[in-house]
């Protein structure tokens, strides 16, 4: 008889938004979304990924938990919040998907993060994807053609904080579950 497994859950660490910048997203691409031939994200699952982490053993949450809250603690926001701002779509082929990309007007800091949230996991023998971080959001799935359009009028995401998320699989496509929310500007560190 084989030992049994510890039950796992699918984890990653995101910036996620509120729900007015998410419908300000989709208002801005739901041309080109429509216009793809694809899936539609819903829009309450509008985010951008920075770690992702798979299959982590349920007994492992509160380590990345405590990771998360160190890495949070000494993150140099410099009492200001993380922008993004998103003017143009891209269809990635190979993955099927349409993606809403971070322009220019980026600040410094998603990248830092995302970089930071890597290395820290895997220093704790975690398995997190390594590929380089990359401002996007998934707007569709099992998207057929680039829309002719790929411009959009810019939205721009505001964070204050970042989260650990977990992702089931249903019928309807990916589900989304905030587990812990991490606060990057504190007040402490807006009036240094």
């Amino acid at each position: 008889m084989s030992p049994s497994r510890e039950p796992t859950r699918r984890l990653f660490f995101a910036l996620w938004p509120d729900a007015q910048q998410r419908g300000a997203l989709a208002h801005a691409t739901r041309k080109g979304v429509r216009s793809c031939g694809g899936r539609p994200v819903p829009v309450p699952g509008l985010h951008v990924t920075l770690a992702f982490l798979g299959a982590v053993p349920e007994g492992r949450v509160a380590e990345l938990d405590r990771i998360a809250r160190r890495v949070a603690q000494v993150f140099p926001a410099r009492g200001l919040p993380l922008l993004l701002s998103f003017d143009r779509l891209a269809h990635w082929a190979r993955a099927q998907i349409l993606c809403a990309l971070g322009g220019e007007a980026v600040t410094a800091g998603a990248p830092e993060l995302a970089a930071t949230l890597k290395n820290e996991t895997a220093a704790a023998g975690f398995s997190p994807d390594l590929k380089p971080f990359r401002a996007h959001v998934t707007v569709a799935r099992k998207v057929a053609h680039a829309p002719a359009a790929l411009a959009v009028q810019p939205v721009l995401w505001r964070f204050d904080a970042f989260a650990l998320i977990e992702s089931r699989t249903d019928p309807g496509g990916p589900v989304y579950s905030v587990i812990e929310s991490y606060l990057l500007v504190k007040a402490e560190k807006a009036h240094e």
